[in-house]
């Protein structure tokens, strides 16, 4: 009976692949994971500080539904003095419950039955499904290593029709450790500009590159106007389960933003908005040194692959890797099954994030170095055994 009753939108999505193979490996003795993208450094402790004293003094009732204002200013300046970009803190900046929520009321407040939105792949696993339940039609776009899995403008106008309302991008990218640059994005900007269409630019990784700076499209010239900037805390503040994140843009898409949020969630958790000023304030020295280890783990990572002789493309941000396994004539679902039940390495298949990540394997450098190079050999014992 219940089941008749379900939403069929919810019915049809399928569940995350990402937790699919932790799930499974969290059942197993012994096993190495690469799978899950979280920061193995705790919070910095005088950020941890200021949001427990912000519980000892009874700091822990509601804030306005948009966020407190000391918070929306510590976003605005932080914005501007690391990528250029001018907010009003009174009216175009929210704070929501991770990037995640962000990403989701934006979708919902722009997006009517039928409406397309534009979906890079291989992408975050949770666009497309959050597209669907909005009411829309989630369209890939596919990227490709040739093109070190950069969007192109060719292939964005030739996805475009006169339903579509908005493309939602992940730069730098989880799962391909991909950047944009600005080159790249004067070129799509372009195309968007023509046809009215809103970005959502979901720029969590911002902090997270390596021998480059990340641009936001919204900096571009006509480009602020018709782009929602979202970022967080959990990746560059390692403030995973802080779950805080933000929207930065027009005041009429903010406003309707709003409405939804007010209804669902109220706000975001008190004491980790004050924690989060801290972290936006005085937390950068910790994020550069975060950053510094990600690039010597990039580099062990991205050499061992390349050493056991699989195609790995580099990534430029982010803390991810997105080595090829299609050579060895399994899907990348099948391959990262029989690693883990013979080797004890949990990875995640890159079909995981669309069509165009079938034949790749994302692996997550969110890890020691130690078991970086545990799984490396496990992983180079599994494919002289198998293959």
């Amino acid at each position: 009976m219940i089941n008749k009753m379900l939403n069929k939108r919810v019915k049809q999505i399928k569940p995350s692949g990402i937790r699919k193979f932790f799930d499974i490996a969290a059942t197993m003795e012994g096993v190495v994971s690469l799978g899950i993208g979280e920061p193995d450094f705790p919070t910095p402790t005088h950020v941890r500080d200021v949001g427990i004293q912000s519980i000892l003094e009874k700091g822990t009732a509601y804030t306005a539904n948009v966020g407190l204002i000391e918070l929306r200013r510590s976003i605005s300046k932080y914005l501007e003095r690391r990528f250029d970009l001018e907010y009003n803190p009174e009216n175009q900046v929210l704070v929501t419950v991770g990037a995640s929520e962000a990403v989701d009321l934006a979708l919902r407040a722009v997006v009517e039955p039928g409406d397309e939105v534009l979906v890079p792949e291989p992408t975050y696993v949770s666009y497309a499904p959050t597209a669907v339940l909005a009411g829309g039609v989630a369209v890939p776009v596919p990227t490709y290593e040739k093109d070190d899995f950069r969007l192109t403008a060719d292939v964005i106008k030739s996805l475009i029709t006169p339903k579509t309302k908005a493309i939602v991008f992940c730069y730098p990218n989880n799962p391909t450790g991909a950047v944009m640059e600005k080159q790249d994005l004067r070129e799509i900007a372009e195309v968007l500009r023509q046809h009215d269409i809103l970005v959502i630019s979901d720029e969590v990784y911002a902090e997270l590159v390596y021998g480059i700076k990340h641009t936001s499209i919204a900096s571009l010239p006509g480009m602020a106007e018709r782009t929602l900037v979202i970022n967080g805390f959990s990746k560059a503040f390692a403030m995973t389960g802080w779950r805080l994140g933000f929207a930065c843009g027009p005041v009429e898409l903010i406003d309707a933003m709003k409405k939804i949020h007010q209804y669902v969630i109220m706000c975001a958790p008190t004491m980790s908005q004050w924690a989060a000023i801290e972290a936006l304030d005085n937390g950068m020295p910790e994020v550069e040194k975060m950053v510094a280890e990600y690039n010597r783990r990039r580099e062990v990572i991205v050499g061992g692959f390349r050493n056991m002789g699989l195609s790995c493309f580099e990534p430029k941000g982010a803390f991810y890797c997105f080595p090829r396994i299609s050579d060895f004539g399994l899907s990348s679902d099948d391959f990262c099954t029989k690693l883990l039940e013979t080797e004890k390495v949990a990875v995640v298949p890159g079909s995981a994030f669309g069509a165009s990540g079938e034949g790749f394997i994302r692996c997550s450098y969110a890890y020691s170095v130690e078991a970086i190079e545990e799984a490396l050999r496990r992983i180079e014992r599994f494919i002289q055994n198998e293959f």
